[in-house]
């Protein structure tokens, strides 16, 4: 197929697939009008052989290009969020937006491509090295969305300024007249996680307040991580007056324990979460929260992958947008004598 070491072409697939030029050109190209088991046998020769299509090799720009957005688990309010600025962004850009769960199947890129796809966003998902590889190979831009890693050279990128949002929640609960406060985080090396922890220890130590081991608490960003880790807090001999969740699923966890042993959140225990999702708003009380702009941080993610595309340089490596502390009713002077 290679003689020489030369790069595979369209008329080497066609050869070894008995068809033409023109039906393996069809297949690339993602179009419809070919018989399945004619685009399977295609399909199979140009992963073997690790074809590149030219076409994405990104020296052109396309009118109406396709964007692959990729996310992990189960399609929470962040996310949704999040979707809703890349398909708002998409909308105004004429771009089409396919929303799809981050596969790890053998040339799942090359399967993107054949498809049609000019680019992939992936939201917080972390792709490993092979990933990166995959994409390179199939001429495939990539940008992350709120990595939980430190994304790699290669990666281009969208966050929050999560070690001053870190910083703006404690300093609110600090000027309240807290000083046992607890930070109940997600996973100890997202990257996201470390910054937000970072914050809330800056802001303590220019306070001058103690941070006792057990009062930082990595978890997951849960529901279910927020219930287990208030408990804990809870538990301890001294446990804090208020607790700076991670984000504003952990922080619902906390109020749920804390009224579940009878304590009244923001009177006995007061709230920080993260994020500003629709269920900060939604919660009762009223949730406390750092704003995240996800619409908004979704937008750049669409436009940075739109011009990657189109072969064009991206702004910025890395985008970081503003965080904003929005004061609702889960936070409260400490009870007297905490």
């Amino acid at each position: 197929m290679r003689p020489n070491g030369r790069r595979t072409t369209l008329a080497d697939i066609a050869q070894a697939a008995g068809v033409s030029v023109a039906t393996v050109s069809k297949v690339v190209n993602g179009r419809g009008d070919v018989a399945p088991h004619t685009r399977v046998r295609v399909q199979e020769l140009l992963h073997r052989h690790d074809y590149l299509a030219p076409v994405f090799r990104h020296t052109e720009a396309v009118e109406n290009p396709t964007i692959e957005v990729q996310f992990k688990g189960s399609l929470k309010s962040y996310v949704a969020e999040t979707l809703e600025g890349i398909v708002d962004a998409a909308a105004e850009s004429g771009a089409s937006v396919v929303v799809s769960k981050a596969s790890s199947a053998p040339h799942w890129a090359r399967d993107l491509v054949s498809a049609g796809r000019r680019a992939v966003i992936a939201v917080t998902s972390v792709h490993t090295a092979a990933h990166l590889k995959e994409l390179a190979r199939s001429g495939l831009p990539l940008v992350v969305l709120d990595p939980l890693h430190l994304p790699d050279s290669r990666v281009h990128s969208v966050g929050a300024t999560n070690f001053a949002g870190g910083l703006s929640a404690t300093r609110h609960l600090l000027s309240l007249g807290h000083r046992r406060i607890a930070y109940l985080g997600g996973p100890a090396m997202a990257v996201c996680n470390q910054a937000r922890m970072h914050g809330y220890r800056a802001a303590m130590e220019a306070e001058g307040a103690p941070v006792p081991e057990a009062y930082v608490r990595p978890g997951e960003f849960t529901y279910e991580s927020g219930l287990a880790g208030a408990a804990e807090l809870l538990d301890l001999d001294e446990p804090p007056t208020a607790v700076f969740a991670g984000n504003d699923e952990i922080a619902l966890g906390v109020v749920e324990t804390a009224r579940a042993r009878g304590l009244r959140v923001p009177e006995d225990l007061s709230v920080v979460g993260f994020d500003d999702t629709s269920l900060a708003q939604m919660a009762s009380p009223p949730l406390t929260t750092v704003r995240q702009p996800l619409r908004e941080m979704g937008a750049a993610a669409l436009r940075t992958a739109l011009r990657l595309a189109n072969g064009e340089k991206a702004e910025s490596h890395h985008i970081e947008l503003a965080t904003e502390l929005v004061v609702r009713a889960s936070t409260a002077p400490p009870p007297e004598g905490g």
